[in-house]
């Protein structure tokens, strides 16, 4: 290789590097449950085991398995492994949510052996991600003609993302006409995005506020389209808002159905109810009145004396 490409080479096999190891972090979205996996089969003949979980430096999960079946288990953070890793070998690491201070953190797992020596069996990292809201775009008209202002605003998301404007869907606003701040909420360390726009263009054109978040491998855009100042967002809510209401009234519809047919069999069951009572007291009296002629009967006969004759 000529001397002029090393640097470019060497370069590159940083950013290949730096983008594998990318990969084999565990994507973790904020506020849900993840998995940081680990695999050791030993672990189903071995006994009076025990295995440490750590962040970095700092021992989040202590577990022991003995002899007898019993398992002795620490955590912090509501940390755990399966019940069942002694039978299965699978000592993933279960976090019950995450948050951004746990971006690009290592995790790793260690077999703790006699005389406190330690073996690392798995090493992971975790990286933090979460979506950003449906970008909200506004459009205002400058009071003296100075331009037409688009708003956009999106919020609560990690980690910083990229947000782009573009012009009719091909051209990139004139430089120096976007002003774009991103803040971070202090309470829980997400993002929200405010940018401002302020171009001058026809009443025909289209502009659209996207928003790139890599980590979740999610775009996320709002569109004004002509003069309608219309955002495709408004469509789409609208859109939903009639699909809605017709869901509603379909199942409405469906309901009183259901409680006018139930009403009827109801009815048809009260009807035959009754002719079975009727029938059964018809029966009932027809039975009494042939006793009772049988009776009458048995009593008009004469009854047989006997004669010495």
């Amino acid at each position: 290789m000529p001397a002029g490409l090393w640097p470019t080479g060497l370069l590159l096999c940083f950013l290949g590097v730096c983008a594998c190891l990318e990969e084999e972090c565990v994507l973790g979205i904020v506020g849900r449950p993840v998995s940081l996996p680990c695999f050791y089969p030993q672990l189903l003949t071995s006994a009076n085991v025990s295995i440490e979980w750590r962040r970095d430096e700092e021992v989040v999960l202590r577990a022991t398995w003995r002899e007898d079946g019993d398992v002795e288990e620490w955590s912090i953070n509501r940390a755990a492994v399966s019940a069942e890793a002694l039978l299965t070998g699978n000592i993933s690491l279960e976090l019950p949510s995450v948050d951004p201070e746990d971006n690009k953190t290592n995790y790793s797992l260690f077999i703790i052996s006699g005389g406190n020596q330690s073996v690392a069996l798995c090493s992971t990292c975790l990286r933090i991600a979460a979506s950003f809201s449906f970008p909200l775009l506004q459009r205002e008209e400058a009071v003296q003609g100075n331009g037409t202002t688009f708003f956009c605003q999106s919020s609560r998301g990690y980690p910083e993302p990229a947000v782009h404007w573009l012009i009719d869907n091909t051209s990139e606003p004139p430089e120096g006409s976007v002003r774009t701040l991103i803040t971070s909420l202090p309470d829980s360390q997400l993002f929200n995005i405010s940018s401002n726009l302020t171009v001058n263009i026809s009443k025909d054109s289209s502009v659209s506020c996207i928003i790139e978040n890599p980590s979740m491998n999610e775009t996320l855009s709002s569109t004004f389209y002509g003069a309608d100042g219309s955002p495709v967002v408004s469509r789409a809510s609208e859109a939903m808002w009639i699909f809605s209401t017709v869901l509603s009234v379909v199942v409405g519809v469906m309901v009183v159905i259901g409680v006018g047919y139930q009403i009827h069999l109801d009815r048809i069951s009260k009807r035959k109810k009754k002719e079975y009572q009727y029938e059964q007291q018809h029966t009932n009296r027809g039975y009494k009145r042939r006793y009772q002629f049988k009776e009458e009967t048995e009593t008009m006969k004469p009854e047989r004396k006997e004669t010495d004759v």
